[in-house]
């Protein structure tokens, strides 16, 4: 690689068809090093994530007729970055050279002497088909497939496609790009041979949660799409080899295709749910209304790790809790080890495997997961003149100290992080919901309702804000904490986990009417 100081280097990437999870791992570790990442309309934003946090992302996307940048602004723009010496990952929808001009940009980088690598990116027309359960090739139907263009002008005087040869040779057909241009690819095909009853299938936003199958046959797919209100992006598969999309769609069953799910969780632990979600089908829109920081002041904390000796018991009520904790231990120069003579308890199953991950068993896990199911469980404890330490959240609920105090514990709680309020998409997600745009929202914690309410705007009243829109809680302290706010509580999670939430939301859709 050329010193960075004279000449950058370029990576033409492929983002994939706009399921994140499709992107290369090379393509995330180009996006990783970027200086410069110079992304597309249909690049999935989660990948974005990759990014560091000083890399400069700008969008140079292009949506119907609105251009950001034209082509050749664009490829000056590269030109320009890897000339100041810079990394730069020019982000492109699918595969860059696949319908996507890769190859113009990468002819603009040799004629100014720049170094650059090309990418491959899984491009709709294989992804598209597959997540609508149409496989292009298959051994009882077809041997060939030919990716088309369907943006061509049809008012051109001579057509740059041989449309007798894909009619009558290609056994399966994907056209990129063909929504506005349909009726035209239909009368072609006809008109050089293809049979009226040859299925036909178009896939919008493919390997989304809002994709959108229609099909149909030559003879009547025009009129189909037409009434399904399908717009583009979408891309069209032309062969009998639709007919097996009957047997084989799987990714359009999911129970939550298409619903639109509001994440609230601290961005540090969201994660968790939302590829829980992701995976059942919803899109997730990540709005945080907190953010675990550190206390106003580590010298509580510090004092009784320094006095751990005179503790009987340490109890944890949040993975943040134990995570907060044992990295104030470390900083101390101690491990596990300072502990081996405490006996422990723990709020919830992810809480415990935290500690686990530390080193450390819990003797208390109650079956339900919350203050007072540890109460319950410490009243088979016999902790009459104990010691316990209670690392936990600033402003936590009183119920478990004073009730450990009521059994003759002294009970020490001591700060190990707090929350704070969070906007990030704070205004994407208002924005949504005055639309109508948002189905459903969910809340972790009393805290994170608390928030939520705290982002809306005070001129619109709660109620017609969240019209329409579901409200989930994990469990019973945060949807009554949701419901002193003003929220209409619709599903409230029987087991207080994330597992457990989600199965509730699954359950709440797919209930008979």
């Amino acid at each position: 690689m050329p010193d960075k100081a004279s000449t950058g280097m370029v990576f033409l990437v492929g983002a994939g068809p706009g399921d994140p999870g499709l992107m290369t791992l090379k393509g995330a570790d180009c996006i990783a090093r970027a200086d410069v990442l110079i992304y597309d309309f249909l690049a999935a934003k989660a990948l974005l994530d990759h990014a560091r946090p000083d890399c400069h992302c700008i969008y140079v996307g292009k949506q119907g007729g609105d251009h950001t940048l034209a082509q050749e602004e664009i490829n000056r723009l590269i030109v320009e970055k890897a000339r100041a010496g810079m990394t730069v990952t020019r982000l492109k929808g699918g595969d860059p050279f696949i319908f996507g001009r890769g190859g113009e940009e990468a002819e603009e980088l040799v004629a100014a002497g720049i170094p650059f690598e090309i990418v491959p990116g899984v491009t709709s027309a294989i992804a598209a088909p597959a997540y609508a359960g149409i496989p292009l090739t298959h051994r009882r139907f077809t041997a060939t497939v030919a990716f088309v263009t369907g943006h061509e002008d049809p008012t051109k005087e001579q057509s740059n496609i041989d449309w007798r040869a894909l009619a009558q040779g290609i056994g399966t057909l994907v056209f990129l790009m063909g929504v506005k241009n349909l009726p035209h690819i239909v009368d072609r095909l006809l008109a050089n041979g293809r049979r009226p009853d040859t299925p036909v299938a178009l896939v919008r936003w493919g390997t989304t949660a809002q994709q959108q199958t229609v099909t149909g046959t030559l003879a009547d797919i025009a009129e189909r799409v037409r009434a399904a209100g399908l717009k583009a992006p979408a891309i069209i598969v032309v062969g009998e080899v639709v007919g097996l999309r009957e047997q084989l769609q799987w990714f359009e069953r999911r129970p939550l295709l298409g619903k639109r799910i509001v994440v609230t969780r601290a961005r540090a632990q969201a994660s968790d749910l939302i590829r829980r979600l992701s995976a059942l089908g919803a899109e997730c829109l990540q709005c945080p209304t907190i953010q675990v920081t550190a206390p106003d002041s580590w010298q509580p904390l510090d004092q009784a790790i320094a006095q751990l000796d005179r503790y009987h018991w340490i109890v944890f009520t949040s993975v943040n809790g134990v995570d907060a904790f044992f990295d104030r231990l470390d900083r101390k120069g101690l491990d596990v080890r300072a502990l081996g003579h405490l006996r422990t308890a723990a709020i919830g199953p992810a809480t415990a495997e935290r500690l686990k991950q530390r080193g450390l068993n819990t003797d208390i896990l109650p079956d339900t997961y919350q203050a007072e199911s540890v109460v319950a469980a410490f009243a088979r404890q016999s902790i009459q003149n104990c010691n316990i330490l209670l690392p936990r959240a600033k402003e936590a609920r009183s119920v478990l100290p004073d009730e450990l105090r009521r059994m003759g514990a002294a009970v020490d709680e001591v700060t190990a992080y707090q929350t704070l309020q969070s906007t990030e998409n704070s205004e994407k997600m208002i924005a949504l919901l005055q639309k109508g745009a948002i189905d459903m929202v969910t809340f972790t914690s009393s805290s994170t309702a608390r928030n939520f309410k705290a982002l809306l705007p005070k001129e619109s009243p709660l109620a017609q804000l969240l019209k329409g829109v579901t409200v989930a809680c994990i469990g019973d302290i945060t949807a009554a904490t949701a419901k002193e706010l003003g929220f209409t509580v619709d599903i409230v999670a029987e087991t207080f986990t994330i597992d457990g939430l989600c199965e509730a939301i699954v359950r709440h859709y797919t209930a008979p009417q």
